[in-house]
């Protein structure tokens, strides 16, 4: 009986039928979005896992090339995840007042915003990959081999800031199925055409690293017009036919605002992880590609746990639309405690199962050496991070961006960076010692999200 009722309740959240959030039962709501959130999230995962798992082949300097274009492109990420959040709060908040013109007006104006941003972002990748890569420490070899991939994915980057955008849309109105069907077809176009462009077929000679950019570009540039297609069709929950496609000031002064919070939070901890990546350079190439295939697996586990935080996200913002601070407050907190017991069996697989996780990935047994300690020592802070990454997600689904903001700072920039260099080179741990700052820092910033968080006043935030 039990199990009949799980299945039912997943074939209901994948179908994705429209659901009053405020309406109905705490627990049902968290299920009913976490399942196609959790769904798209390990999507996006997998993406940079089917990269690294096929780059890997080609040897250590295409892993090598790809971690440090990731380290540049985390910017990117952060301004899409940020810029997504604004928009999540927003839409969710109209559409919890019961305004879906206003969340209409707000999604467009979103769409607007991703796509100035990736063009502008798109100029350094375009003319200067053989310089971002020297700049974050790559070898001569690196470079000659790695800069067209870094042109083509940071060049391209305007795919990526669409695709998490207007999924933000989707979460923000409660479609998770919507978002997570876009990223299955990106995902599927991704994993056919890796190889085939990296190594080529028939006569066709393989494109080496640079296929791998290329296969991603075209996969989230297919799920970006599926999207499209959605969102201009009157049957949707959010419908932009007839929406006037120009600028309209107040709503978007309101979408900057409400996301600039978001993404400075992001740009610091991404910043953070530039600093990182760059202290871990200093021990080699192997480090490096150890380090970015251990970061790939561990991306593999938050992603699908950010799926229940955006679930926060949104379950909070439309339940303050509607008036119930309360019940936006349990949603929280029980989204947290789910995505602690998840996060905390990840942790306990990936220790046990480090070494064979690395061992797929590459033969070489010095870059599996670090990445077996990058894992296990990482992971530790999995039960505290569980909690910290859902309650953040919940003070931006507020509106409130601006406490999350300044708790990066703290924990990233005053914590994080000067004690990963501190273990890293004054006390001689090596790597081990960026990995362990990583768990520490996270940690507390879990610990200070808990505290603010209780004392609430994120329900009096006004979006």
């Amino acid at each position: 009986m039990v199990l009949a009722k799980f299945i039912d309740i997943v074939k209901e959240s994948l179908r994705g039928e429209e659901q009053d959030y405020t309406r109905i039962g705490v627990r049902r709501a968290i299920v009913l979005l976490s399942i196609p959130m959790v769904l798209e999230m390990a999507m996006e995962s997998l993406f940079a896992l089917v990269d690294v798992f096929f780059v890997s082949r080609l040897g250590v300097n295409a892993v090598a090339t790809v971690g440090l274009t990731e380290s540049v492109l985390t910017i990117v990420y952060s301004l899409a995840w940020g810029l997504g959040m604004g928009i999540t709060a927003v839409v969710a908040r109209r559409t919890g007042e019961k305004d879906p013109d206003g969340a209409a007006r707000a999604a467009l104006q979103g769409i607007l915003l991703a796509t100035a941003l990736g063009l502008f972002l798109a100029l350094p990748g375009l003319i200067w990959p053989e310089r971002l890569l020297e700049l974050m420490g790559a070898a001569p070899d690196v470079i000659a081999e790695g800069s067209e991939y870094t042109r083509l994915m940071i060049g391209g980057n305007v795919v990526i800031m669409l695709l998490f955008g207007i999924n933000a849309i989707f979460r923000g109105v409660g479609d998770a199925a919507m978002a997570m069907r876009s990223l299955w077809l990106a995902n599927a176009i991704n994993i056919v055409l890796c190889p085939l462009l990296i190594f080529g077929i028939g006569p066709f000679e393989g494109l080496g690293v640079t296929g791998a950019a290329l296969a991603t570009l075209i996969g989230r540039g297919t799920g970006v017009a599926y999207q499209l297609n959605h969102l201009f069709r009157r049957s949707g929950r959010v419908r932009l036919s007839g929406i006037p496609f120009a600028l309209d000031a107040p709503v978007m002064i309101n979408m900057i605002k409400v996301s600039a919070g978001g993404v400075a939070q992001f740009v610091i901890a991404s910043a953070s992880w530039v600093f990182l990546v760059r202290i871990v350079s200093t021990f080699g190439s192997a480090a490096v590609a150890g380090y970015t295939i251990a970061i790939r697996i561990i991306i593999f586990s938050l992603l699908p746990s950010w799926g229940m935080a955006n679930a926060a996200s949104t379950l909070v913002g439309q339940n303050l639309g509607a008036g119930q601070p309360e019940r936006a407050a349990r949603s929280a907190w029980l989204c947290g405690f789910y995505n602690m017991l998840f996060m905390v069996s990840v942790a306990v697989l990936f220790w046990l199962t480090a070494p064979w996780l690395m061992h797929f990935f590459t033969g070489d047994p010095v870059v599996a050496a670090h990445g077996v300690l990058a894992l296990r020592i990482i992971c530790l802070g999995y039960f505290f991070y569980g909690y910290g990454m859902v309650l953040a997600q919940a003070f931006n689904g507020a509106g409130d961006t601006l406490t999350p903001t300044w708790m990066n700072v703290i924990c990233f920039w005053m914590i994080e960076i000067p004690l990963a260099w501190l273990l890293a080179r004054q006390l001689a741990w090596g790597p081990e010692g960026v990995f362990a700052s990583v768990a520490i820092s996270e940690s507390f910033l879990a610990v200070l999200s808990a505290w603010l968080f209780f004392r609430g006043k994120w329900k009096l935030v006004k979006v």
